[in-house]
């Protein structure tokens, strides 16, 4: 068993939220500057392994065997999978984009939603956008999953440890709104609203993962698949701001459900001891 004490929360999201804001707004000064389309693009990396360099540094020095173990079986152990739950892995954001773009039509939005995007909404120099969306969704998962909602969740139950997290990942996005050509940056331009759905959507993403990843016994991959999904669904189709504002709704949809269908998962008491 693991013993609540060894999980520290404020001293997890200090460093990580120092480490990431530092180096994304560095990032975001270079992006304005003279040749500076590309001078910024290493300054993106320490922020985006911040939450997994920061969760291991954690389990590393926490002395907890139990802690180490934890993380070694929840990374690695395909047995944690149960299989019936990949159909709602693999479906529910393809569907979630497909309803909210015929929901969409409603409000005037085309029907070329529905068509393959020709390329990503957004681009990182040189870099290719698809090894961004894949390494955002690894290392983000690997920080939060490994050790930040645990953290949260050993004194706070399920739900509110989902909840807070939720708002700290909205908020670890912060710096990326003003890195010149990044997508945040994009589309806060087109309207300020658009900016605000991304971190409001940013909730009922984490309560559809937390859910995901408990039923999957804590698999880590099984949340790091589920967030490549999510980046993907986002750029696979022509879909525009106004549907991702409707996507968001929907999403909190599917959460309240989910939730209201799993009310012992979330409304348990905090654990003093994680197996």
């Amino acid at each position: 068993m693991i013993q609540a004490s060894v999980y520290k929360p404020q001293r997890f999201f200090a460093i990580t939220y120092a480490i990431t804001w530092v180096s994304w707004f560095l990032a975001a000064f270079l992006s304005y500057q003279e040749g500076g389309e590309t001078l910024f693009i290493p300054f993106l990396i320490p922020g985006l392994v911040a939450p997994f360099a920061t969760a291991l540094w954690m389990i590393l020095r926490s002395r907890s065997s139990g802690l180490k173990k934890r993380f070694t079986s929840r990374l690695f152990d395909p047995r944690l999978i149960k299989p019936a739950s990949l159909l709602p892995i693999l479906t529910i954001m393809p569907a979630t984009v497909l309803v909210s773009a015929w929901i969409s039509l409603l409000f005037g939005q085309p029907l070329t939603q529905f068509q393959l995007a020709e390329g990503f909404s957004f681009s990182v120099g040189f870099v290719p956008v698809l090894i961004v969306l894949i390494l955002a969704a690894t290392f983000e998962e690997l920080g939060w999953r490994s050790y930040a909602l645990d953290s949260l969740n050993v004194k706070s139950n399920y739900f509110t440890a989902t909840l807070i997290f939720a708002l700290l990942w909205a908020g670890w996005h912060l710096p990326l709104f003003f890195i010149n050509g990044y997508y945040q940056n994009e589309i806060v331009r087109m309207n300020l609203l658009y900016g605000v759905n991304f971190m409001v959507s940013v909730i009922p993403m984490a309560f559809i993962i937390s859910w995901l990843c408990r039923l999957n016994r804590g698999s880590i991959l099984i949340a790091i698949l589920f967030h490549f999904l999510i980046n993907m669904c986002q750029e696979a189709l022509q879909i525009t701001q106004v549907t991702k504002c409707i996507e968001t709704g929907v999403l909190f949809l599917i959460a309240a459900v989910i939730v209201l269908l799993n009310q012992k998962m979330f409304f348990e008491k905090p654990r003093e001891a994680l197996a």
